[in-house]
C-alpha cells in the first residue's frame, strides 16, 4: 500500500507531518511506501529533528514547489497553484502511483482538488466529510463535517447512503442507524431545509430499499447517548458541532486536571485512578481518530484537522490504510448500484 502525505499541510507543518510519518511507518507494516509531498529542501532539513530516516526505502519525497495556505480560498487556489503539495499528491492518487491521500491542509482545497482530479463516485451529487464522535455504543459519524456548507436535501440523502455503506463495510455495522441533526426529535421540528430532508429520506425509506434504519430527527445529546451510526447535516452545521465537541473535550480535560491537582489528597486519588483517566482521554481525544474520510470521491482522501499533532497525523494515515483495506469506495458503489433504479 502506498500513501501520499501532504508534508506541508496544517498549522504545524512540516514538523508534525514528519513525526507522524515516522510513527505511522513504525506502527503500520502494510504501508509499502509513504510518499512525502512538499518542498524537498524543507523536508530534508527538518527530518533529522524528528528522527525520520529519509534513506528508508519505505519513504519517498516528491517535490512540490508551492503551498496552499490555510486562509487561501480553496477552490480558486487549487486551480492556480498547480504545483502545490495538495495538487501533486492528488495527482499521485489519480495516476495510481498512490492508493490514498492524507492532508491536514486547507480543507476547501482538498475537497475541490479531489472533485476536480478524482471525480465523484457515479450517483453521488456532493462529497461529504465523515467525522467520528465517540458515544456509548462505539462511534457516531457526523456527515457532513465541512465539505459542503450549503447542502440540498438530496445531498443529505446521498450522505445517508454513503454513511450507511461506510458503517457496514468499514465499521461492521449490520443495519446502520441514521438520523438528521435538528432542534428536537419531533417530526415537525427543524428548519425548512431539515423538514424537506426528513420528508425526502422518509419517502425513500418507505420504498423498503433503504440500506439503513431511519431514526428521524435527533438532537445534540443523541450523538453521545443514542445508538446512532450516522448523523446527517449540512457542512456548516457539522463543522460547528464537530469543533464545539472538540473544544468541550479539551476544556473538560483541563478543568479536570486542575481539580485533581488542587490538593495532596486529590492528587493521591488521581494517581490511583490514573488508568481510567488515560483511557478517558484517549477515547475523547480527536487525536485518537486522526482524520476523516471524504466520502463520495473516486479515491481515498483523508482530511485531518489543521491543528493536528503528530499522533493525529499518524492516526490519519491509519484511517487511510483502513479505508483502502476495507475497500470503502467499493461498498459505496455497490450500495448505489443496488439502488440504481
Amino acid at each position: 500500500m502506498i500513501v501520499a502525505l501532504d508534508a506541508m499541510g496544517g498549522d504545524k507543518a512540516p514538523a508534525v507531518n514528519l513525526a507522524g510519518a515516522r510513527d505511522a511507518l513504525a506502527h503500520y507494516p502494510t504501508i509499502k511506501k509513504l510518499i512525502l509531498v512538499g518542498e524537498q529542501s524543507v523536508i530534508e532539513s527538518a527530518a533529522p529533528a524528528h528522527d525520520l530516516n529519509l534513506s528508508d526505502p519505505r519513504i519517498e519525497i516528491v517535490h512540490a514547489s508551492e503551498v496552499i495556505g490555510m486562509c487561501e480560498p480553496g477552490a480558486k487556489t487549487i486551480r492556480r497553484k498547480k504545483q502545490s503539495s495538495i495538487s501533486i499528491a492528488l495527482d499521485l492518487v489519480k495516476s495510481g502511483d498512490a492508493d490514498a491521500f492524507v492532508s491536514a491542509g486547507n480543507t476547501g482545497a482538498c475537497v475541490a482538488g479531489a472533485q476536480i482530479k478524482l471525480r465523484l463516485i457515479p450517483g453521488i451529487e456532493r462529497p461529504g466529510i465523515a467525522s467520528a464522535l465517540p458515544n456509548e455504543f462505539g462511534a457516531c459519524h457526523l456527515l457532513d463535517a465541512g465539505a459542503n456548507p450549503e447542502a440540498k436535501p438530496s445531498h443529505l440523502l446521498g450522505y445517508a447512503i454513503m454513511g450507511s455503506a461506510f458503517a457496514t463495510g468499514v465499521m461492521g455495522v449490520k443495519r446502520p442507524k441514521v438520523g438528521i441533526m435538528s432542534n428536537g426529535e419531533e417530526d415537525e421540528k427543524g428548519t425548512a431545509f431539515t423538514k424537506e430532508t426528513f420528508a425526502l429520506i422518509k419517502q425513500f425509506v418507505e420504498t423498503g430499499r433503504a440500506p439503513f434504519e431511519f431514526l428521524g430527527n435527533v438532537e445534540g445529546h443523541d450523538l453521545f447517548e443514542t445508538e446512532l451510526d450516522v448523523c446527517l447535516c449540512d457542512g456548516f452545521t457539522g463543522n460547528v458541532v464537530l469543533k464545539s465537541c472538540e473544544a468541550t473535550a479539551k476544556a473538560m480535560s483541563k478543568w479536570l486536571k486542575a481539580s485533581l491537582t488542587a490538593s495532596p489528597i486529590r492528587k493521591m486519588g488521581a494517581l490511583i485512578a490514573k488508568g481510567a483517566f488515560v483511557e478517558l482521554k484517549h477515547r475523547s481525544s480527536a487525536e485518537s481518530y486522526g482524520g476523516s474520510p471524504l466520502l463520495g470521491i473516486n479515491g481515498v482522501v483523508i482530511i485531518a484537522h489543521g491543528g493536528s499533532s503528530a499522533l493525529a497525523i499518524q492516526n490519519a494515515v491509519r484511517v487511510a490504510v483502513e479505508s483502502v483495506d476495507h475497500k470503502v469506495n467499493k461498498h459505496i458503489s455497490e450500495t448505489l448500484e443496488a439502488l440504481k433504479d
